[in-house]
Order: structure tokens, then sequence, then C-alpha cells
């Protein structure tokens, strides 16, 4: 965890700019992670057999490369928006991977390198501070759930958060 430390909450302008900032193989994790919420780990071993295309539902099932998921809470199924389960399913046609995120030719892309094309991509964001890492967009995806009016126990669910104290301990 970060410790006391708030989470730097993005801008929506911010988050679509490092969209955009990114190699076109891997914006699709940053909508995983603003939209969606999923951690690093997550994002990586997400397999295409874990997103419902059809009904727009992610469900995460292990963390990079194959490991359990962090709890039983993470196995929580989330509802994303069509436009995001269009967006992901044109990824998984163009690269073709068993994993929803991959590299250039498909393979699953790591954490490491996830972590690495953050860094470089959110040097060309304006008003991102250095340390802005992937996990940052699971803030920005909290601050979307709170700012439309959800309260703490359906934000805890769709962070998939074992208890509302965390949620509440974060984002409170």
């Amino acid at each position: 965890g970060a410790g006391t430390q708030r989470p730097y909450v993005a801008t929506t302008e911010q988050v679509w700019a490092l969209h955009d900032a990114m190699d076109e193989h891997l914006r699709s994790a940053v909508l995983l992670g603003a939209f969606a919420g999923l951690r690093t780990a997550e994002t990586c071993a997400l397999r295409t057999s874990d997103v419902d295309f059809m009904r727009g539902v992610v469900s995460p099932a292990i963390q990079w490369p194959a490991e359990p998921l962090k709890s039983e809470c993470s196995r929580t199924p989330v509802p994303i928006p069509q436009e995001l389960a269009l967006e992901l399913s044109a990824a998984v046609k163009q690269y073709a991977g068993e994993t929803v995120v991959t590299d250039e030719v498909g393979r699953p892309c790591s954490p490491w390198e996830l972590q690495r094309a953050v860094r470089v991509a959110r040097k060309r964001v304006k008003g991102l501070p250095e340390g802005f890492r992937y996990h940052d967009l699971r803030h920005y995806f909290a601050s979307l759930l709170i700012a439309s009016g959800l309260d703490v126990k359906v934000v805890q669910t769709r962070l998939r958060h074992a208890s509302a104290m965390t949620t509440l301990n974060t984002y409170g």
C-alpha cells in the first residue's frame, strides 16, 4: 500500500493524454487501469477469456505471471462501459494474444514492461508528476466512482477491496 500518503489522482485529460502517449499495443492497459481499476499484475495477466466482451464484464482470475489474486475479493467481476469492451475487443483482434494486454507481437506484457512504458509516456503528459505510476490509474477509477455519487460499499465492490475500511482509509 501507499501508507498515509494521499494517492495522486490524474485529471481525465491526463488519463487520455497518457493513453495517447503509450505505444498503441499498451493503450488498453491504460483503459483497464482507469476504467476498470485493475492492478498492474492483474492487467498484465488478464486473459481474453476473462473478459465478457458482449456483456461488458472483466473478471480477473490470476495475477502476473500466473499467480492467485491478492484476495478472494479480487475475483469480483467488474462491469465496464460498452465503449471500453469495444476498445478491448479491437485490441485483442489486432494483437491476437492470449492476454488482453500484449507486446507488439501478441505475447503477454510483463508488469515491468508496463511500468517502464508508463514512466516513458508520463514525461509527455503535462502536469503528471514524476512519481506517477500505473497503479495511480486505479486511484483515478476510484475518484470517478466517488464523484459519480456511488456509496462507499459500491466503490469498495468495484475496487475489489476486502473491507470498506481500506476504501475509506485510501479515499475517505
